[in-house]
């Protein structure tokens, strides 16, 4: 099962730089066609948008698995094990109601969505904005997990320390130690 978790999130990291690959590509050549021959390609403009808004919020679900999001550690830092811990299960808990109402809203707005089309590529508005969706049920599993597994006792110390911003075992924190 770690594998094929695994797997996907590899899957999604490369559509992440396809995306961002494809965005490069578009914008940098309509600035090119746009300088040199007063002329530009009207559906880069478009997909670019797009990309962008699907680069954000499936990145946002890849940051979520790593754990890399923004945190406020001043207060958690403080605390032993266990204050670290109910921090956490709060925390997860108020990102799971986010994640509720940001599927709700998603939902409701999703007929409006799919009767809405792009003014140039006339793709529904439901391919654009139902990124969310995806969004919000991965950020909201992740989080459910987590609190699966500081309930069932499952958390790894390492977690538990990074989710309070100590890195000193992170192997990229070690490796810029060496080189300093």
């Amino acid at each position: 099962m770690d594998k094929a978790v695994s797997f996907f999130f590899k899957g999604l990291e490369a559509l992440l730089v396809l995306l961002l690959a494809a965005m490069v590509v578009m914008v940098f050549g309509n600035v090119v066609l746009r300088y040199l021959f007063d002329t530009g390609i009207d559906v880069s403009e478009e997909l670019s948008r797009y990309f962008f808004v699907w680069l954000t919020f499936i990145g946002a679900v890849v940051v979520g698995r790593q754990n890399a999001h923004l945190g406020v550690e001043t207060l958690v830092a403080r605390l032993g094990d266990w204050g670290r811990k109910l921090c956490m299960v709060l925390s997860d808990l108020f990102v799971i109601g986010c994640c509720a109402v940001f599927f709700w809203g998603t939902w409701q707005q999703a007929e409006i969505n799919a009767t809405n089309y792009a003014p140039i590529t006339e793709i529904s508005m439901l391919w654009v904005y139902g990124v969310g969706f995806f969004t919000s049920i991965g950020l909201g599993i992740m989080a459910a997990l987590r609190i699966l597994r500081v309930v069932s006792g499952r958390l790894s110390g390492r977690e538990l320390r990074a989710f309070a911003g100590d890195y000193s075992d992170d192997e990229a924190h070690t490796l810029r130690g060496h080189l300093e």
